[in-house]
């Protein structure tokens, strides 16, 4: 009975660990397998498990970033470096170079895609460094412009940039003219006064829309100055009537007063000045020596007069037109002519945009070659000048203050600055005024009687006084 029993429990434990007999059996077999080399070894299966790893990672990419070239460009040299090697490092390692290759194809399919994209070339800065500070958009249309701007007041804005309306004293009058429509039409709002609602809110929009226009002028600033002081003055207890026509009258006096009479004075004071067979040379256009080279005429001087004239606006054509139709011995040249011209000159006539504090004399671009070329020759430089373009501001050069206007104005159709926005590294600066020394000068002839340049602070400030 004990045999019987033993022998049955040998043949289950036999039954139970047979399975594992069989597993070492098998991993024997397996081990002599690889030793007797008829298997793969154990390098060749790590090679073949990190491959299968590889293209695992290269199939991930590819559904990631749709590029599968330069990986497998990777995972080559990736073998070829471990075959030459002939040895496998540590697991870390080959992670760390399998994401930097991956990362590397990466980087270089970004670049494909970003060398694909075309460069938009950059723009070149046409913009003179030096006026920089002097750049300034113009408006040419009433789009977009303030709804409160009378309609007198648009008419001026575009007259004025489209220099139909030019001079210093030109502008000064239409200004005028187009506010004493300005205030005709002004009704006061109620609860308030036209003291206090019209130079805030309706004067202000008009000088701002044209200021957008063009800079405002000296004159037209001193202007501006006296026509608020004036609506200062108003009682806020006078009627709307008598106010209006009060400073419609004041426009009227002040015209008649500071630019029609002082033209006339100026004009008698030039007469003088005179004799007979003397040749006058002046440079652009200015209304007051056209006036006074007419009125010289008409009392019997007899005299001839050169036109020195520039670009872009040859405002000399015009001038050289009215004193030709005039009666007048008149010659023309421009700039380049000015050497030649000048030595048969015995007197030079020059106009004024505004006399500086410091005694010098800020008038249209080229007028400070005439005066140094005069001054060179030994040639009388007279300004003439109303006191209404007098100012207290000082200039030392024509950078600081100056108004610039659109470069393609001095390009001429054909010309050899035709397409000069194309052409790299060139710049063209069209600025309008220049300032003339103190020392240049000899004589200001004004409403007022001759000065020096250096009398200029002491009489504006006689004007000044008589005003208020």
């Amino acid at each position: 009975m004990d045999s019987s029993k033993s022998s049955s429990s040998c043949t289950r434990l036999s039954a139970e660990f047979q399975p594992q007999a069989n597993e070492e059996v098998a991993e024997k077999s397996k081990a002599s397998d690889v030793i007797k080399g008829s298997g793969p070894t154990m390098a060749e299966l790590k090679k073949k498990a990190k491959e299968e790893k590889l293209a695992r990672r290269a199939r991930a990419v590819k559904e990631k970033h749709g590029g599968v070239t330069d990986v497998q460009v990777s995972q080559s040299s990736f073998v070829h470096q471990s075959k030459s090697e002939g040895q496998v490092g540590p697991k870390s390692h080959h992670k760390r170079m399998i994401s930097s290759e991956i990362k590397v194809a990466q980087a270089r399919g970004s670049q494909k895609r970003i060398s694909s994209i075309p460069e938009v070339p950059a723009t070149e800065d046409k913009t003179v460094e030096l006026f920089r500070h002097l750049y300034r958009s113009r408006v040419t249309t009433i789009a977009g412009v303030n709804k409160e701007t009378h309609p007198a007041v648009l008419a001026l804005g575009l007259q004025m940039s489209s220099y139909a309306v030019c001079g210093s004293c030109a502008r000064l009058v239409a200004f005028l003219q187009a506010m004493k429509k300005v205030i005709s039409s002004y009704t006061t709002p109620p609860m308030n006064s036209l003291t206090r609602h019209f130079s805030s809110s309706v004067l202000s929009t008009q000088i701002d829309y044209l200021s957008s226009c063009r800079p405002i002028s000296i004159s037209m600033g001193n202007t501006i100055s006296w026509l608020k002081r004036i609506i200062a003055k108003i009682d806020p207890g006078t009627s709307d009537a008598d106010a209006k026509k009060m400073l419609c009258d004041s426009i009227d006096v002040f015209i008649q007063t500071r630019v029609t009479l002082a033209d006339q004075a100026i004009s008698d004071n030039i007469v003088k000045l005179i004799r007979d067979g003397d040749v006058i040379m002046t440079f652009a256009k200015s209304n007051v020596v056209q006036k006074a080279l007419f009125q010289a005429f008409q009392r019997g001087k007899v005299f001839s007069v050169v036109i020195v004239d520039s670009r872009p606006l040859h405002e000399g054509k015009s001038l050289a037109a009215a004193l030709i139709k005039f009666g007048i011995n008149t010659k023309y040249c421009l700039l380049n002519g000015l050497s030649h011209n000048i030595r048969d000159v015995t007197k030079v006539f020059l106009g004024a945009h505004a006399m500086m504090g410091n005694g010098r004399l800020f008038s249209r671009v080229g007028t400070a070659i005439v005066a140094m070329e005069a001054n060179d020759a030994d040639k009388p430089v007279i300004v003439l000048c109303e006191t209404i373009k007098l100012t207290e501001r000082v200039a030392l050069d024509s950078i600081v203050h100056n108004e610039v206007t659109p470069a393609d104005e001095l390009v001429t159709p054909n010309g050899i600055l035709q397409g000069w926005q194309n052409i790299r590294n060139l710049q063209v600066c069209n600025i309008m005024y220049d300032v003339t020394p103190a020392e240049y000068i000899q004589m200001i002839v004004t409403e007022l009687g001759n000065v020096p340049p250096t009398s200029v602070p002491v009489l504006h400030r006689l004007v000044n006084e008589a005003q208020d």
